[in-house]
């Protein structure tokens, strides 16, 4: 080969290199787009005589499925004041959010999703899930059976404010039957003996929103409930349009029915993921 034709060659190979260097920086650099929607953090909000110790098995099949998951402490002081401190706990979350409520936590979800973009489903578990102007005490007068006011034992308290308040434990004698009757017995006493009492103001306080109106609903149904009859809980789930299951649980259904709670909490994250 001669010197001119050699000069060609290795001319056009340094093009190719360059022009092939150059695709592959461009396609480096290039954003890759992931079609698969990320998933949403899922917000677990305790009731009342629970804590954040009740959705541990809960959590970690969600962990286990991908999720990112949020368990705050529900403060169990007053209706108003509970939502608002959950509403300020999904500020703090990037991105869309499942929001789920067992017991007393499911009024608390319905005031602190109001207006809220983020939540983009909203799932009761054996909850109260109020109309505006509601209360749970006005439920579970309307609809009989509960065990739970016999099983109750008040103790006052000081207020910060100097004020008397009134503290409702369940009972430990009367705790399991009432709300863990389908939970290992020892497991019951530990829920027993660890439970966090509710202010009992916060039973009467009425609701100030009803997100259940605006925001996709699913609902599970514990049809052995002692301590909201399975009836009120067939009501508010029908009431709310909301996605029904029923579950043969005591009231404890995320302590003694990890599975099927979990399973609903994906069904409502899966059918508001976006397209």
């Amino acid at each position: 080969m001669n010197s001119h034709k050699r000069l060609l060659t290795l001319s056009a190979l340094a093009t190719v290199a360059i022009v092939a260097g150059t695709a592959s920086t461009v396609a480096a650099a290039a954003p890759r787009h992931d079609h698969k929607a990320a998933k949403p953090t899922v917000v677990l909000v305790h009731g009342a005589f629970a804590d954040g110790s009740s959705w541990n098995k809960v959590t970690q099949r969600l962990q286990a499925a991908g999720y990112r998951v949020v368990v705050p402490s529900n403060p169990l002081r007053g209706l108003q004041s509970d939502s608002a401190y959950v509403a300020n706990v999904l500020k703090s979350v990037q991105g869309p959010v499942v929001l789920v409520g067992h017991s007393y936590g499911g009024e608390v979800i319905t005031n602190a999703a109001a207006s809220n973009p983020q939540v983009k489903a909203l799932v009761y578990i054996a909850a109260i899930a109020p109309e505006k102007g509601e209360s749970a005490n006005d439920i579970l007068k309307a609809y009989p059976g509960s065990e739970l006011p016999d099983a109750l034992n008040p103790l006052p308290y000081l207020r910060p404010d100097g004020s008397t308040g009134t503290d409702l434990y369940v009972k430990p004698d009367k705790f399991p039957a009432v709300f863990a009757a389908d939970a290992p017995p020892a497991e019951a006493r530990v829920m027993a003996a660890a439970q966090r009492p509710i202010d009992a103001s916060a039973l009467d306080a009425r609701s100030e929103h009803a997100a259940w109106h605006d925001v996709p609903s699913w609902y599970a149904v514990a049809r052995n409930d002692r301590t909201i009859p399975a009836a009120a809980e067939r009501h508010m789930a029908e009431r709310a349009g909301a996605h029904v299951v029923e579950v043969k649980s005591s009231h404890a259904m995320a302590v003694s029915h990890p599975d099927a709670v979990t399973r609903l909490i994906e069904q409502a994250a899966q059918a508001t993921a976006p397209r």
